[in-house]
């Protein structure tokens, strides 16, 4: 630490000559001092340090004052903008006492003006980081998500709570592209008259998404006018065929035109009205096969599919998040249960008791973070995304490292 500190001294005492103190070409020196000091003349000074490095290191110390804060916001390399934008983002739900009001007003000015940032990875870190935030400023949310990159824009649609309904139909209105649209259809408990906004585009690829959001309200009127279209289709079917409620008009109009194999899943609803069921098994004792295809889409099969993503390294949160994006609890439940290896009875139980401690203290087993937290616990519980489980200072957890293994353990021992 001996160098350490001389180069803090020399940066304190004659900025000029601070590098002098240990050498220009010592990189590592000025790296651990500018991830290490709190003094706001020496990360300035680092701020303007030519190494990326260095000034990488600034923008992630917690310490880094306003002044090399403004200085790291315009660096000539997107990737030192892109660590300042994160680290100032994840401040904003701890600048709400009024003391703090000169940080907040400086992240949020900060923030603003990095939203605008040409690279997309700036704006995307700043997304992902804001979009399950209650506290993020409205503004900054609607600037995002009518973003035309997908990595910034999707998350901020699936996910930010601040979106209402009237938002997110002019988000549909006026489009930029199609991942506007799909993301739309992707966020979950979408109301009736999103649903219908979606249902009224060309977008082919956005209505099959909102078909296989479970949690998303369809009309019964918009889902016949769906399914009337579906003849000509037939990637919407298999969605349609699992959509939560049917009308009995509806499941007849689907057995008029879905593929055999879709029959057998069709016959096997639990909804499915007596006589339609028994024509049905008419049909398909009839059918060259005479038997169904397996289902491919249920609960042993997507534990099956989270298994052999974990087999290959795959099953990370994005492979969760994915899930997410499709709206299908199933899908969600399957893959975070083997993520945390734990019986699927296990993460059952934490939704049968719409537990947000369970659901965060599974995600914390599976090694994920608590950027997932809000979305999994929003379609796993049903409750509205400001009514779950928030995350703690810098999204960490907020549970103790002890209460999370108290809450497996409660849930794997009440199984059955």
């Amino acid at each position: 630490m001996s160098e350490v500190r001389t180069l803090e001294a020399g940066a304190i005492g004659a900025r000029g000559s601070a590098l002098g103190a240990i050498g220009v070409a010592d990189e590592a020196n000025r790296v651990r001092l500018a991830s290490r000091a709190t003094e706001p003349e020496v990360l300035t000074f680092l701020a303007r340090d030519p190494s990326i490095t260095v000034r990488a290191a600034v923008a992630m110390n917690k310490a880094s004052p306003i002044s090399a804060d403004r200085l790291l916001s315009v660096d000539q390399d997107e990737r030192v903008r892109a660590l300042l934008a994160g680290r100032i983002a994840t401040l904003l739900p701890g600048l709400a006492a009024a003391e703090q009001a000169e940080l907040r007003d400086h992240a949020l000015a900060t923030l603003t003006v990095m939203v605008e940032d040409e690279a997309e990875r700036v704006r995307a870190v700043i997304a992902e980081t804001v979009a399950g935030m209650p506290e993020a400023p409205r503004e900054m949310i609607l600037r995002l998500a009518r973003d035309t990159a997908v990595n910034v824009l999707d998350p901020v649609i699936r996910l930010s709570p601040l979106l209402t309904t009237a938002d997110l139909l002019a988000l549909i209105d006026c489009a930029p592209g199609p991942a506007t649209v799909q993301a739309v259809a992707c966020r979950p408990h979408l109301p009736e008259a999103v649903s219908d906004a979606v249902a009224a585009t060309a977008d082919v690829a956005a209505i099959r998404l909102l078909l296989g959001n479970a949690s998303a309200a369809i009309r019964e009127a918009t889902l016949d006018g769906l399914i009337a279209r579906a003849a000509q289709q037939e990637e919407w079917h298999a969605p349609l065929v699992r959509r939560p409620r049917l009308s009995e008009s509806a499941m007849r109009a689907l057995a008029a035109i879905v593929r055999t194999e879709l029959i057998g899943v069709l016959a096997r609803r639990a909804d499915l009205p007596a006589a339609l069921a028994a024509e049905l098994g008419r049909r398909l004792a009839e059918s060259p096969s005479r038997k169904p295809a397996a289902e491919p889409a249920g609960t042993g099969s997507y534990v099956a599919e989270a298994e052999a993503l974990a087999a290959h390294g795959a099953l990370d949160e994005r492979a969760l998040l994915d899930a997410v994006r499709l709206g299908n609890p199933e899908l969600v439940a399957a893959r975070l249960a083997v993520a945390a290896r734990v019986p699927l009875e296990v993460l059952e139980r934490a939704v049968a008791l719409k537990s947000g401690k369970g659901l965060v203290s599974l995600l914390w087993k599976a090694g994920f973070s608590m950027r997932a937290s809000g979305p999994v616990q929003a379609l796993l519980t049903g409750c509205a995304p400001d009514a779950t489980l928030s995350p703690g200072p810098a999204g960490s957890f907020p549970l103790a490292i002890g209460e999370m293994r108290w809450q497996v353990d409660f849930l794997s021992s009440h199984q059955g």
